[in-house]
């Protein structure tokens, strides 16, 4: 799709100049010479990005006029990328609007590839957000429609493949399937279970939990079924076991990849007929209970290794949520951290940068920890980079996340062009912070 750029600047030379400048590069350019002519093209036409003038009124340097059209065209769309073409007497006002929120200045006369590199990055920024946008506003209305509709257990997110995750787990939460969540460690499997739970016929039930592959071998039995007194040494009194426990209810076994042979065997027969004997006893007893269970292990490779049941795998496994990595849901990432911050402390632009960046190989387990750690470290109500405790590997994952222009900007903007500071602010080492400066060249 071609770019389109609406020049707006009292000077006609000034705009041909550019209009040709951007024909030359395949980019589609109108200009206007005036502030009034160039507010209603923006209100008839679709533009990407506007480069204006600083002042249009003969022998006038203040820049007022520029600043009052650029709040003109912020009035009309306030996402729209703006360039302001400077001369020395207005630039202190360019400096103003660029901590407003303007995406570049350039002085008279600008360097043409200077130009033209800041134009190429900021369209394609800004048809990356409109992208985006659309994609949100798509989401917001799934999410909402969710939460309206079920109970999500309190459960936080934001990232659209939680979202489809969500909606599947919600619908099937009304039969009595077996399922079986899969994912990595710390990534919220037993989360999801409770919101299955929440939205079954089983809500008002027992749920009880319990860690299959923490079980000693030689109590399995006892733990899932039972036993009577004086079974085995050490059995002083009757208990009953997690099945009848959960009898009419729902069961949830953690980590069951971790659950031994032997432990399988039993399960796979109270699955197939809700029967069981306590150990110790020849009493049958039968009990009726929806089975969730999770594992971060690939149960299809223990199958073939012969570490797990075939036959037990598609009785647990009638219908498999695959539950994503933090990392591969990263718009979870902050609104998780700001849950799990609560009340009274926030993040600075620089801490959330650091934690998006991050690779959480423990995931939300991982970052909870991190963000308690950083709150008790925290010297006043600001999180910094440095309070996290967290190291960034240069992984591809966070190549890909990478300051802007407009970020290295905002950050010198708001600490008043101190660097050590700006620089402190989104993580970095004064000398990355330079060299950062130097790629997007912003005067040192």
């Amino acid at each position: 799709m071609q770019h389109r750029i609406l020049v707006i600047d009292d000077n006609q030379d000034v705009v041909k100049a550019l209009k040709l400048l951007f024909l030359l590069n395949d980019i589609d350019c109108d200009g206007a010479t005036s502030p009034e002519q160039g507010l209603e093209m923006l209100k008839t036409s679709s533009y990407d990005l506007v480069i204006q003038d600083m002042n249009f009124s003969l022998d006038t340097t203040s820049g007022v006029e520029g600043k009052a059209l650029y709040q003109d065209i912020r009035q009309l769309n306030s996402d729209l990328p703006i360039i302001l073409l400077t001369a020395w007497g207005n630039l202190e006002m360019a400096v103003e609007l660029i901590k407003d929120g303007a995406a570049d200045y350039l002085e008279k006369p600008w360097r043409e590839e200077k130009l033209l590199a800041s134009v190429n990055q900021l369209m394609e920024m800004y048809r990356l957000e409109k992208a985006q946008f659309k994609q949100q506003k798509q989401s917001l209305a799934r999410t909402t429609k969710l939460a309206d509709k079920f109970d999500l257990a309190g459960l936080v997110y934001a990232d659209p493949a939680m979202l489809s995750l969500l909606e599947v787990a919600t619908q099937v939460a009304h039969s009595d399937a077996p399922i079986l969540i899969t994912g990595p460690n710390g990534a919220g499997k037993e989360k999801i279970a409770e919101v299955i739970v929440a939205n079954s016929p089983y809500k008002e039930a027992p749920f009880i939990k319990v860690n299959a592959g923490a079980l000693p071998a030689d109590l399995i039995e006892a733990e899932l079924f039972g036993v009577v007194s004086g079974a085995y040494t050490g059995a002083t009194k009757s208990r009953i076991g997690r099945f009848e426990a959960a009898d009419g209810g729902t069961l949830f076994l953690d980590e069951i990849g971790n659950l031994p042979l032997s432990g399988q065997q039993k399960l796979l027969r109270v699955l197939q007929t809700g029967e069981f004997e306590p150990v110790g006893s020849s009493q049958t007893k039968k009990v009726k209970v929806r089975v969730i269970s999770a594992t971060n292990a690939e149960l299809s490779k223990a199958i073939l290794q012969g570490q797990f049941r075939e036959d037990l795998y598609y009785r647990l496994n009638m219908i498999e949520l695959s539950l994503p990595s933090l990392t591969e849901r990263p718009e979870d990432i902050i609104p998780l951290a700001e849950h799990f911050i609560g009340e009274g402390k926030q993040l600075s632009s620089g801490a959330i940068h650091t934690l998006k960046r991050y690779n959480w190989p423990g995931n939300v387990r991982e970052l909870q920890n991190v963000i308690g750690r950083a709150k008790l470290l925290a010297q006043g109500n600001i999180i910094e980079p440095s309070d996290l405790g967290i190291n960034i590997k240069q992984s591809s994952s966070a190549a890909t996340s990478e300051f802007s222009a407009q970020d290295i900007r905002a950050a010198l903007s708001s600490h008043d062009g101190n660097v050590t500071h700006a620089a402190k602010s989104l993580g970095l080492s004064r000398q990355a912070m330079y060299r950062r400066m130097d790629k997007f060249g912003i005067e040192r």
